[in-house]
């Protein structure tokens, strides 16, 4: 692995003002969004969606990569056959793709999640690297519930985790290592606060554990919220001011970035936390750049927009670039409601 080219790349994906649309939905993710707007998820509809919002002008001044789902990886434009790879290259951004697969129910555990897709990933790894990926994203899922999540579940995703960042670097890609604690249920911000800790703890050992430069990886973990369906929920000061405590006492400084998740949070919420986030930071000092990798918080509007007809393209980019741009502001905790 090229350690050096490692952590340019990191550190490129976390450049200042800039962070990751998430565009990796699989299959069925992406036919239940197609459901809400009435399309069906047909290939050519998928790659006509996907290539509408890589092609938005003026985006790549906010978005430094885009995570690819693998069929998206080896399509070619239906404008003019331009590999969509390079379409992102061209511009200046960095293709990454997603490379786990489906959860399923961690066997011994009671409700609760494993992550698949370890089985043969080394070489589908160096496939990717030869397609034009240069970064990797793999997510975790932990449920906070009655008596979980046990430390069973937390471990046993950590080691996936590292495993899949290993042989990612050992692949010359940067891993993006996400594991997200679920806004599902009427926890507390407290509750979610120990739980991000203690998975973020378990994380980051079995990272060292495996020997994983943490230079050329980068975290993309949840905010700590309140669950939403919690009967009163903290408001984005008390969001910024426990993320990033909890932070403090898990995440090393050699971590180059960290990219958030939407996480299931509305568009506005997404985004003003993300603010108050930045707007702590700058306050009390952290080492890592704070920025974002959003699929829903990026895609809601303009998907809404496009609504699967080719007239709706440009209304629906310039709901997608708007997103982008004040997403960015929030990325600087320059955010506002008037940009709204």
């Amino acid at each position: 692995m090229n350690l050096e080219e490692l952590a340019t790349i990191a550190k490129n994906i976390v450049a200042p003002s800039k962070g990751i649309l998430a565009a990796d939905e699989s299959s069925g993710t992406i036919k239940r969004r197609f459901d809400t707007i009435n399309v069906e998820s047909t290939e050519a509809n998928r790659l006509s969606y996907r290539e509408m919002l890589f092609r938005t002008k003026g985006a790549s001044e906010f978005i430094s990569g885009v995570i690819l789902y693998d069929e998206t990886l080896r399509q070619r434009s239906a404008i003019d056959g331009t590999p969509i790879v390079q379409v992102l290259q061209d511009q200046g951004i960095i293709p990454g793709i997603k490379v786990d697969k489906s959860t399923n129910s961690l066997s011994g555990s009671n409700g609760e999640l494993i992550t698949d897709g370890l089985d043969g990933l080394r070489d589908r790894l160096k496939e990717y690297y030869e397609l034009g990926a240069r970064f990797t994203k793999w997510r975790a899922v932990i449920t906070i519930g009655t008596d979980i999540p046990t430390t069973y579940c937390i471990a046993t995703n950590a080691h996936l985790l590292a495993r899949f960042a290993k042989l990612s670097q050992e692949a010359n890609l940067v891993p993006i290592v996400e594991p997200e604690v679920l806004m599902d249920g009427d926890h507390s911000i407290d509750r979610c606060f120990d739980v991000t800790e203690a998975t973020l703890r378990e994380v980051f050992y079995q990272l060292g554990q495996q020997g994983v430069n943490l230079e050329g990886t980068l975290l993309k973990p949840n905010m700590v919220l309140s669950g939403k369906d919690a009967s009163t929920r903290a408001g984005s000061e008390e969001v910024a001011e426990k993320t990033i405590a909890c932070f403090k006492r898990t995440v090393p400084a050699a971590i180059p970035g960290v990219v958030f998740l939407s996480g299931g949070q509305s568009d506005e919420e997404a985004t003003v936390n993300l603010n108050a986030i930045n707007q702590t930071a700058k306050t009390v000092g952290v080492p890592w750049e704070m920025s974002f990798s959003y699929g829903r918080g990026l895609q809601a509007a303009p998907l809404k927009a496009w609504s699967g007809q080719a007239a709706n393209i440009e209304k629906a980019q310039e709901a997608y670039y708007h997103r982008a741009r004040v997403t960015s502001a929030a990325r600087g905790g320059m955010y506002s409601q008037e940009m709204e």
